[in-house]
């Protein structure tokens, strides 16, 4: 069963929030979507071209996107 539990500050939620105990992360797109992303997936690909690269075309953020 599933159990809806309303917060009102982020700061409620665990810092190991998306995470299981086998180390798989999980995320929901924002129409709902589950992602799962098993640990070892994350792993072999953290050497990637694409991974050493920051993503085009995000805003300019001072101290997020931006130093």
């Amino acid at each position: 069963p599933t159990r809806t539990v309303a917060l009102s500050d982020p700061a409620q939620l665990p810092p190991d929030y998306c995470t299981t105990p086998g180390g798989t992360l999980f995320s929901t797109t924002p129409g709902g979507t589950r992602i799962i992303y098993d640990r070892k997936f994350l792993l072999d690909r953290r050497n990637s071209p694409m991974a050493q690269t920051p993503p085009c075309h995000l805003p300019n953020i001072p101290g997020v996107t931006s130093p």
